[in-house]
């Protein structure tokens, strides 16, 4: 066709007819033609046209050089490519929104993402100070006696109280989350060091004599104690500081969901002591540490160490002073029954938790009874001494498994019976049916004094007590905050205020 006979409209055009006639006559190879014999007879595209296939270049990858003709079923694959996993990931989105919608409230898709990386550093925090706690009873009664416990707490209180000292000093020099990195790796350090000298032949577990003199158990049982009272406190002491009250609302539901699955899967760690080894088990709680700090940088990384809103605490409050709790204490009457509750729960589960950890030792003294020639056999008294290594692994096993079965009830009394016991007995009656069932735990150990009825025993009240208890503590604690009770000392010209009731985990 020349170039005077060109006709804009190709489809009024010979070829259109050619193609008509190819049809008709069935012989399919005339498409081809046509599509040769049209090329030149198609006008040539405007700049907007040629934008247009630029911009789905650019959507489908396609390039000049590849052909024009390819079959329908290619191109319908390549559709599903691009739409699909598109709209595989927008629906997941939606549906993870939904639900966290539904549990915790209208949240933005941007402040749940910061919310599960605030969550996953609490989760390493919890599950790390679970699987070494299961461990710190275990390690001192092998290296020292299980007689030396309740001096061993004794012991980490004033532990706690010097580190709280030091925690004081350098709050006002450094920022939380530098804090989070200086007591995070100091605490990595110490576990890593404690579970390497538990494989040494004459420190660690392999001597199987215990002996009060034995350093290495009263530090590993004051470090791990001293973390949990003091990192915690910092991890909710740097969430406040960074949470707005609309956030705060939403989102501390589920970071005290991902600390509760973290109580249940350290100690699960410890019930595979068997297999792993105590000082391994203790190397994967040094390695919580290290996890925790990591996904701490990452948060500050992402969202900065400033709350939502735009800074930090806005109002400057006057220092409460060391005395201040003292005045609040003798002046309210409602924190004087606090503070009962909460002192007689901690006596009862004290002597009934030692006493579960006595039995326990001799239980399985007797299930894995250390014999004649063994480093546990003492030869100038011609009796055992201290715990084989099965008795250790079962020992720590059992600790595990009280921590494991502890938490999963803690966790269903949390997300079934919590709000619907506090609804139907009211605040007043659910923190004295508390003391009520102390009292009848302490009858059932008294009349009948085994191991599996002790531990029975102390499952429910621990249970009990991190699932409702401390739920209705902390809402009794919010007018308690709201006077400026303290037990340490605020920031200067910040007004953070370290809360004595921040340990809920």
């Amino acid at each position: 066709m020349s170039s005077s006979n060109r006709d804009p409209y190709p489809m009024s055009s010979e070829a259109a007819a050619s193609l008509a006639g190819s049809v008709n006559d069935g012989v399919h190879s005339s498409w081809k033609g046509m599509v040769a014999s049209t090329a030149t007879a198609v006008p040539p595209a405007s700049s907007s046209f040629e934008k247009c296939v630029s911009d789905r270049e650019g959507l489908t990858g396609e390039t000049k050089g590849q052909k024009l003709n390819n079959d329908d079923d290619s191109a319908s694959d390549s559709d599903d490519e691009l739409v699909y996993p598109r709209y595989r990931k927008n629906a997941l989105e939606k549906v993870a929104q939904r639900l966290f919608k539904r549990l915790y409230g209208d949240v933005e898709a941007k402040e749940v993402r910061r919310i599960l990386a605030l969550a996953t550093t609490l989760f390493f925090m919890i599950g790390g100070y679970w699987l070494l706690r299961s461990l710190k009873d275990t390690v001192l009664t092998a290296l020292c006696g299980v007689e030396y416990i309740p001096k061993a707490k004794m012991l980490s209180v004033f532990v706690v109280l010097g580190v709280v000292f030091i925690y004081n000093k350098l709050v006002d020099l450094y920022p939380k989350h530098t804090l989070f990195y200086i007591f995070g790796m100091f605490y990595f350090l110490l576990f890593t060091g404690i579970s390497i000298l538990l494989r040494h032949p004459s420190i660690g577990l392999a001597n199987q004599i215990p002996s009060p003199y034995r350093i290495l158990g009263w530090v590993s049982y004051c470090s791990i104690e001293s973390f949990g009272s003091v990192m915690v406190a910092l991890f909710w002491s740097f969430v406040n500081s960074i949470t707005s009250l609309e956030s705060a609302k939403a989102s501390y539901g589920f970071l005290v969901a991902a600390a509760q699955v973290g109580s249940i899967l350290g100690p699960t760690v410890v019930t595979y002591s068997a297999t792993i080894g105590i000082p391994n088990c203790y190397f994967i709680g040094a390695c919580c540490m290290l996890c925790l700090q990591i996904t701490m940088y990452t948060y500050v990384s992402v969202y900065g160490s400033r709350s939502p809103d735009g800074g930090e605490s806005k109002k400057k409050k006057e220092n409460a002073g060391v005395m201040e709790g003292i005045y609040l204490f003798v002046e309210h009457h409602y924190i004087k029954g606090i503070f009962a509750i909460s002192c007689l729960f901690m006596v009862e589960v004290t002597i009934v938790d030692y006493t579960m950890k006595v039995l326990a030792k001799e239980y399985y003294s007797t299930e894995f009874p250390c014999h004649s020639g063994e480093d546990c056999w003492d030869s100038s008294t011609n009796m055992a001494a201290g715990l084989s290594i099965d008795a250790q692994v079962g020992l720590a096993t059992f600790m595990g498994l009280f921590g494991q079965a502890t938490n999963t009830l803690s966790f269903l009394f949390s997300l079934l019976g919590t709000s619907a016991v506090i609804r139907t007995l009211g605040l007043r009656l659910t923190l004295l049916f508390f003391p009520s069932l102390m009292l009848i735990v302490i009858i059932i150990v008294r009349m009948v004094p085994t191991l599996w009825v002790v531990f029975g025993a102390m499952m429910l009240l621990k249970g009990f007590s991190y699932g409702k208890f401390n739920l209705v503590n902390n809402n009794c604690a919010h007018t308690w905050n709201n006077l400026n009770f303290s037990f340490s000392s605020q920031q200067p010209n910040k007004g953070n205020t370290v809360s004595a009731n921040i340990k809920c985990c």
